[in-house]
Parts: C-alpha cells; structure tokens; sequence
C-alpha cells in the first residue's frame, strides 16, 4: 500500500513510528522484538532510517521488508543520496520492491564530518525525488522532510520554504517534519507551506525529550529552538533525571493533543528504538 492512500482515506491524524536499524557489531534480530512491541500499538506505518551517515542502508532494506512480511505494515525506507550513483539508487529501490516495499523517504543525507561528499549523481534531495519518479514511475511514493523552523544550511527560511515547494514539485506524495518543540512554529510553517501551493499532507515529527544530553545534541544537530516552557522544565528537574524523564514525556503528550487540536495531518513519533515510551504516549492519547 502507498502511505499517500492512508492519508487520503483516515479520519483524523495518521499515527506512524520511526526506528533506526542496529550497529553492526549487534544482530540484526536484536530490533525485531523492538518493532513487535511497536506494531502492537497499531501505528498506520512504520520508518526505518539509514543509521548514522548511512552505514546501515542494507539493514534498512531488510528490515523494511520483515515489516512488511512478518506484519503487513507499510514500511518508509528512508534513502539518502548524497555520495552515491544512479545505479546505487537503482540498486536499492529493486531490493525494495522485491521485497514489496512501495515506500521511500528521499533524502539528501548529511555530508561526511570531514569534507563534502566525494563524486555522486545527486546534489539535493529533489534531485533523487526526480529521479525515482523519472525511473521507477508508480513504483513507489516518494516522502519529502520538512524543517519547521528551516534547514540548519539555509540562508533563510524563505530560502528553504521555495526549496521545499522545488522538491514537492519533483513528486512527494507527502512530508515529514524534522523535530520541534513549539507548536506556533509548527502551525506558522504549515499556514505558510500552503500559501505556497504545498498542498499535500504534513506530518509533525515528535521526539520526546528524556534526558538533558540528548536535547543538547538533538538541537545542535537539526537547529530546533528551546521554547521557554520547555527550558525550564530542563531547568527544574537538572539534577533529577527520573523527573525530567517524566516531564519530557508530558510536554510531548501535550504538544501532539494541542496538534492533534489544531487538525494535524499526522504525528511520526521519533521513538529512539523505545517501545515503552510509544506505548505511554499512545495511551495518554
């Protein structure tokens, strides 16, 4: 099933989890109980990322096909682009559908820590858009990202929001936002994302905040800002990591129900490969 086909025919938001496949050095099997525990929260798909700069992509391929083997979910195998090669691309996208996976996130992927990216055929993710849609025509629906407060390498977010609309226009079906923790940002990119013509569904990527390390390197890594309310419950509970867990666990059960509110197309819960905080979440809802 096309994830596009979901959004078009649920009432109310659709719900989809996201999993990064396992380091080498550890089986592949050791998610397999992790997504067991993930599909029984009935979630409308599942994505499964290329682990930290793509060292994992063949994993992401397997696993995207024991999902929907083993489940019969609608997995989002997430591609990157930059570094690779037409036939690369055109490698991976035939894995994909021989395993009946109909579904990619196309990304552009971050450049290596010590320079940009040697060789490739892809400069922007909108170059790889068009490309599958060029290549594999009604093969697969292609998924965007999103960035509600602009991509950390954009001059300005009008920049990014034109880009977006250039990436839409090569074909996505349907976007994903990079995580964020203010909601009026959120809303205020969508309002103006349609003012642009972007008129397919946008999904609010969330990602619980549980312990103080992660948040720091989260926004340094994607840009996110801090809201106030949010600052000073990192503030209060500093010393106090079970409460901080707790709170952070609240302000994003509370920041989906004011979306959910506000007539959100769809919540992708950044899950961290942590069943039990998908299940709190989902119950609260």
């Amino acid at each position: 099933m096309f994830i596009s086909e979901i959004f078009s025919s649920k009432k109310g938001p659709v719900f989809s989890f996201e999993i990064f496949p396992p380091k080498r050095e550890y089986p592949i099997e050791s998610i397999y109980e992790t997504i067991e525990e993930l599909v029984t929260l009935d979630p409308d798909f599942v994505s499964v990322t290329y682990g930290a700069a793509g060292g994992t992509k063949d994993r992401t391929v397997e696993i995207a096909g024991y999902i929907k083997k083993r489940w019969g979910k609608p997995p989002l195998a997430h591609l990157t682009c930059i570094g690779a090669h037409r036939e690369d691309i055109l490698r991976i996208l035939d894995e994909l559908s021989a395993l009946e996976v109909k579904n990619v996130l196309a990304l552009r992927g971050d450049p290596p820590k010590d320079g940009p990216a040697e060789g490739g055929d892809f400069k922007y993710a909108k170059d790889l858009v068009h490309f599958i849609r060029e290549q594999r025509p009604d093969v697969f629906c292609v998924a965007g990202a999103a960035y509600p407060e602009g991509h950390v390498e954009a001059p300005s977010m009008a920049c990014d929001l034109i880009n977006l609309k250039k990436k839409v226009d090569e074909g996505v079906s349907f976007l994903i936002t990079q995580l964020f923790f203010d909601n009026e940002l959120f809303l205020s990119f969508r309002d103006v994302a349609r003012s642009l013509g972007i008129g397919i569904p946008i999904t609010a990527g969330i990602m619980p905040v549980l312990n103080a390390k992660q948040i720091s390197r989260m926004v340094s890594l994607c840009g996110a800002s801090i809201p106030s309310a949010l600052a000073h419950l990192i503030a209060r509970y500093e010393r106090d990591p079970k409460g901080l867990h707790e709170a952070g666990l609240e302000y994003a059960i509370n920041q989906i129900k004011g979306l959910i509110r506000e007539g959100v197309d769809g919540i992708h819960l950044y899950t961290m490969n942590k069943p039990e905080v998908a299940k709190r979440i989902m119950a609260e809802l």
